[in-house]
C-alpha cells in the first residue's frame, strides 16, 4: 500500500545550524524538504567560522557519499542538492550532482518516467511531471522559482495529489532541465510556457501556484492566461529588483538608482558588485545565481534586467481568485511589499492575504520552517473558493 502523504510529513520549527544568515537559511529548507533528525544534526556540525563556499561543497559530497552507502536515498539526494547548489554553472562536477539528485529523489518518492515529459518549447524543452488523484477535485499548476529544482518539492506535490487534485510541476526558462540543458534563461512572459504546458496536458481550469520568485511568474501568466482560475502567491515577490538590492548597502542602492537614471556607465557598480561578492556569501551566490538565471554576463546587468520582473504593471489585468502569502521576517521579500501588492491587484475577482509568524515557526520566506501549515493554508482557501 502507497503511502498518503499530509501536511505532517513536514517538520516544524527553524534551526540555528549556521552563523551565516543564508547559508543557515538554506541548511533549513533541505531539512524541510526532507524531514530527517540525522541529516539536521549532521548539518549543524558542519558549521565554521572560516567557512567557503568550497568546504560546504566538500562537507555535502562527502555527507551524501556516506548516506548513500548507508542506502539513506534522500538524505543522499538531499545532500547531493545542497553540493550544487553551490556550485557555480562552469564546474563540470555541477551536472553530475544535479542528475544524481533527481535520480535518487525521483526513486524515493516513487516517480517513474511514465510521469515525467520533455515538453518541446523553443529551441529546447521543458521538464514536467503529471501525478494524478484517482477522483481529482481540481488541477494545480505549481511553478516554481529562482533556485529551485522542482523535483526538490515533490514531497509537497505527492501532499496536493492525496488531498484530491491531479498536480503538474514543471520547471521552465531559467529553471531545472531548461536552464542547466537547454541554456535557456528566465523570461517575464510566464504565459508563454504556461501555454505550451496547459495546451500539452489539456488542462482547461487549473489553480496556479507559485513559489518564491514564482510568485511573481504566477501573476504574469495570470494576467494573460485565463484557463488559470485561481493564483497562489507563495510567496508574494512583487520586484525582484527590490528583492535583490535589499541585500545591498544603502550607498550601493543609492548609486545603482543613480546610474538607472541617468543611464551611465556601470563600470563602478560592477566594481563595487565585484568587491561586496567577495566580503558575503549571500551576495556572491544571489548575483552569481541571478547571472546564471538570467543569462546575463556582469552583475550590474542581473540587477538591471530585474527591472522587467515587476508586478505593477500587469497586476490589473489578474481578474482571477488570489491568495496571497508572506511571512512577517522573511529576509528577501520585506513585509511592506504585501500592502503594495495587494493594492495593485484591483480587478481580482477576489483577493485574501495571510501573514505567518515567528509563533507559527512560518515567519521566513515561504513559510521554511513550517511549510505543512503555508500547505493547509492554500487547501483551506481552495476549499472556499473553488
Amino acid at each position: 500500500m502507497k503511502k498518503k502523504w499530509t501536511t505532517k510529513d513536514f517538520p516544524v520549527g527553524i534551526y540555528q545550524l549556521n552563523h551565516d544568515l543564508s547559508v543557515n537559511f538554506q541548511m533549513n529548507r533541505f531539512y524541510n524538504w526532507s524531514n530527517d533528525d540525522v541529516l539536521l544534526e549532521q548539518m549543524k556540525s558542519l558549521d565554521k567560522a572560516d567557512q567557503t563556499y568550497s568546504s560546504l561543497i566538500n562537507d555535502f559530497k562527502e555527507l551524501g557519499n556516506k548516506a548513500l552507502a548507508d542506502n539513506q536515498t534522500l538524505r543522499a539526494a538531499m545532500y547531493f542538492r545542497a553540493a550544487e547548489f553551490y556550485l557555480p554553472e562552469s564546474d563540470p562536477a555541477k551536472q553530475k550532482l544535479r542528475e544524481k539528485f533527481i535520480e535518487l529523489s525521483n526513486k524515493f518518492y516513487q516517480i517513474d518516467d511514465k510521469q515525467h515529459f520533455l515538453i518541446p518549447y523553443e529551441d529546447g524543452e521543458l521538464s514536467a511531471y503529471l501525478l494524478t488523484s484517482p477522483s481529482p477535485r481540481g488541477t494545480i499548476l505549481f511553478i516554481n522559482g529562482f533556485d529551485g529544482y522542482i523535483e526538490e518539492l515533490t514531497k509537497m506535490m505527492l501532499v496536493y495529489r492525496d488531498a484530491g487534485y491531479n498536480v503538474i510541476y514543471f520547471d521552465g526558462p531559467g529553471q531545472g532541465h531548461a536552464l542547466e540543458k537547454n541554456k535557456m534563461p528566465l523570461t517575464s512572459q510566464w504565459e508563454k510556457p504556461v501555454k505550451v504546458i496547459l495546451d500539452y496536458f489539456n488542462a482547461t481550469e487549473v489553480t496556479a501556484i507559485g513559489m518564491s520568485l514564482g510568485g511573481n511568474l504566477v501573476l504574469h501568466a495570470a494576467a494573460f492566461e485565463k484557463r488559470i482560475k485561481r493564483v497562489v502567491c507563495f510567496d508574494i515577490l512583487p520586484s525582484l529588483f527590490n528583492c535583490v538590492t535589499r541585500q545591498l548597502p544603502e550607498s550601493l542602492k543609492k548609486q545603482i538608482s543613480t546610474d538607472l537614471e541617468k543611464n551611465e556607465n556601470g563600470t563602478a557598480i560592477n566594481a563595487a558588485l565585484n568587491d561586496l561578492m567577495q566580503q558575503s556569501l549571500m551576495v556572491q551566490w544571489a548575483i552569481q545565481q541571478g547571472m546564471h538565471v538570467l543569462g546575463t554576463k556582469t552583475p550590474y546587468a542581473f540587477i538591471k534586467q530585474a527591472l522587467t520582473y515587476d508586478t505593477n504593471e500587469i497586476s490589473a489585468l489578474v481578474n482571477q481568485d488570489v491568495l496571497l502569502l508572506a511571512g512577517q521576517d522573511d529576509h528577501y521579500v520585506a513585509l511592506d511589499q504585501l500592502p503594495l501588492q495587494m493594492s495593485t491587484l484591483s480587478n481580482a475577482h477576489s483577493l485574501t492575504a495571510r501573514i505567518f509568524t515567528d509563533k507559527e515557526a512560518a515567519a521566513n520566506h515561504c513559510q521554511l520552517g513550517n511549510l505543512g501549515l503555508a500547505i493547509s493554508t492554500i487547501l483551506n482557501w481552495l476549499n472556499q473558493v473553488q
